[in-house]
Formats: structure tokens, sequence, C-alpha cells
């Protein structure tokens, strides 16, 4: 199983995906979403960054516009592939169960392996790139915006202070550096 969907009868109650009706699924992944709402007589327009997905959806069915691209460019995509009047858009944001099991993605945690993280592997920046080379201020910034991490300022100092050691590559690393943050705070250290 690539991608268990969550909130799926939620989505399709308001979707109400039936024949005749165009949907674009902006983050396909796994593609639990839009195979309900094809076995329902939509038609999807599935979007991806990440190849990978794109494979595993094309391995699956083949009546199903498929792009490699990012969301943000959804307009443009939409455009080009006549799906500019449709009848829904889902965005299922984050990661998928298939991306955190294969290690050498880099978003897991307990799995080791590189510090990639990269949706899109064509991307030349890794996560490796940026926790190596940031400095405190910027990583900080990113923990605590968009990681809404209250440890930020700790664990930005942390990160600096290791890497002057040697250089943090993979998952592991990163991950125990984190835990020790959370240690010394005497708090469980948290995803």
């Amino acid at each position: 199983n690539y991608h268990t969907p969550v909130l799926l009868q939620e989505i399709l109650k308001f979707l109400d995906p039936a024949p005749g009706k165009l949907f674009i699924d902006a983050t396909i992944g796994g593609g639990g979403h839009t195979f309900e709402i094809l076995k329902r007589g939509g038609k999807v327009l599935g979007i991806d960054r990440d190849p990978e997905a794109i494979e595993h959806i094309k391995k699956e069915i083949g009546n199903l516009k498929l792009v490699q691209g990012n969301f943000s460019h959804i307009g443009e995509i939409a455009k080009s592939n006549d799906f500019t009047k449709v009848d829904g858009i889902l965005f299922d944001l984050g990661i998928s169960s298939h991306q955190l099991e294969k290690a050498e993605r880099g978003f897991s945690f307990t799995r080791v392996g590189p510090l990639d993280m990269r949706m899109d592997p064509t991307l030349k920046v890794t996560a490796a790139d940026i926790i190596n080379n940031f400095d405190q201020r910027r990583l900080n910034e990113i923990f605590k915006t968009y990681g809404q991490e209250k440890f930020s300022w700790a664990i930005a100092r942390a990160i600096c202070s290791a890497r002057q050691i040697k250089p943090i590559e993979t998952t592991g690393q990163l991950a125990q550096i984190v835990r020790e943050v959370y240690r010394r705070g005497k708090l469980d250290p948290a995803t």
C-alpha cells in the first residue's frame, strides 16, 4: 500500500464525484483519493512533485491525466491539460507513508538514510545542504515558521555546534541532535 488517504469518506462526501465531473488532485501521492473519484465516474488531473508517485499511479491505471509538477503551478498545468473549469480541487498536503518508509528518501527519523527530504529528486538542494550551510538564525526561522518548533533556537544552535565537528549527512544524525535538545529540556522528542 503506497499511502492510505486520510478523511477519505469526508472528502468524497464534500466533493460528490459523479460521471462527467472534473477534479484536480494537486498532490496525487498514492492515488487513494483519485481512485475513489474515478470509481464514481469523475475525471481527474493528478499532479505530484514526486516522480515515484507518478510512476506508481501509471502502473495502476491508464485512464487519468498525470503531470509531474508542483501544485504552485496549478493554473498553468490545468490550462495545458484542459482542466480550467473543474468541480473540485484536492490538496492532501504532507508526506506519504511510502516516502517515510523508504529510508533513502531521507524523510524518516526512525530509519537511517541520507539527509535528503526532496519531494522532487531533480531539485539540487537537499536537506543536508540546508542543515550544513544555513546559519543559526536561518535554521531557527525554518524550524519555527515551517515546523512550529518551540525549541527551534536550541535545535539550530545544536546543529551548528555538531556540524563544526563533522557534517550532518543522515537522518539518524539529525534525529539524535534533536533528541538531545529535548532530553536537556527534560521533554520527550516530538516528530
